[in-house]
């Protein structure tokens, strides 16, 4: 195992369970708590305002750093908007893109080094119209000026960007929760544990397949757990089921927050992928990894493909996943909590 791999499981060990790391960076926690916590006394005391868009807003992100499950959802809400007779549009950060101009916007295929790999997948995935700038006032600005037609907005992450106004506030977290429940950088949170008690809903994927939601907390909880789908060769767009490969020597690759996610959700539909590479979040694919694996097949994730298009390698298959959730009223929940905002 490599030193950066140890120095991360070390981490993400000190990070969930504790110990004498997380201890003795306790003090620049405190130090992050005050700076949390100051700005969001800015806000609340009118010191600095959020901009309202004319359209209500809704955020997915997380107070755990890192993957926990966001995209799946916002594609879930996307869709689902979408099939009640709205017409969403997303806006996003652009992780990984230099914006130093205007907001970037654009719908359907749209280039990962343009847009970022998250925004790319989502556009292809929901048709929805986004828009990228690290201040996502301006990428909801840029986005309605562009697309007048769109009548919620639906911002991917940016919990913590509170100079986007929002209406309705869903944190996605995983099975780790809120870890070791301190902040950054003696745990892994980006806000305190009791952030959970005023947001309006708490989704947490489980790793395990169908579950319940733990209850805790005030908000609405709802579980979910990732369901994958026919897998797609890249060179040509084949599409086979992932039962088809069952005894086939496969491997699997994943630039995601999470790669063990991915690599369990093989598991589950009977696949045991080996090697498994395991590359950094928003790995860039300036050159192709695979070369080294021998296998018939390698699985990617859809975030990972928008990025592997250029390479001639027929045996990648992009799977794509969607969500599942523990009761099939979220969405419906959802749309009544839109239609309960009042007129702007």
């Amino acid at each position: 195992m490599k030193l950066r791999d140890r120095l991360h499981r070390f981490v993400q060990r000190q990070w969930r369970l504790g110990g004498w790391l997380a201890t003795l960076l306790r003090p620049l926690s405190a130090l992050t708590a005050i700076a949390v916590r100051r700005k969001r006394q800015a806000y609340q005391t009118g010191r600095k305002t959020g901009w309202r868009a004319p359209v209500p807003v809704i955020v997915v992100g997380n107070i755990y750093v890192g993957g926990t499950g966001k995209t799946p959802v916002v594609v879930a809400v996307l869709q689902g908007l979408r099939a009640r007779g709205y017409t969403p549009g997303m806006v996003s950060r652009g992780y990984g893109v230099r914006i130093d101009g205007p907001a970037r916007v654009g719908q359907g295929t749209l280039s990962a080094a343009d847009f970022g790999d998250e925004p790319a997948l989502i556009a292809a995935a929901t048709a929805a119209a986004v828009a990228v700038h690290p201040r996502r006032a301006e990428a909801a600005q840029a986005l309605l000026a562009a697309h007048p037609e769109v009548d919620v907005i639906v911002a991917d992450d940016g919990l913590q960007h509170l100079a986007l106004a929002r209406d309705i506030e869903i944190v996605v977290q995983d099975e780790r929760g809120c870890g070791n429940g301190r902040l950054l950088p003696a745990g892994p949170l980006r806000e305190p544990p009791e952030r959970l008690d005023h947001v309006d809903a708490v989704i947490t994927n489980l790793n395990t397949g169908p579950g319940r939601a733990p209850a805790q907390g005030p908000a609405r909880q709802w579980a979910m757990w990732l369901e994958p789908g026919a897998a797609r060769r890249l060179t040509d767009g084949e599409q086979r089921p992932l039962a088809s490969f069952a005894g086939q020597p496969v491997a699997a690759a994943a630039g995601i927050g999470n790669p063990g996610r991915f690599f369990r959700t093989l598991e589950s539909a009977g696949l045991l992928p080996t090697p498994r590479l395991a590359l950094p979040d928003h790995y860039d694919y300036a050159r192709s990894p695979f070369a080294g694996l021998r296998a018939e097949a390698i699985f990617i994730t859809t975030k990972d493909a928008v990025k592997c298009a250029a390479f001639d390698d027929p045996r990648l298959w992009a799977v794509p996943v969607s969500a599942a959730f523990s009761a099939p009223d979220f969405l419906d929940w959802l749309v009544s909590r839109l239609h309960a905002l009042p007129p702007r």
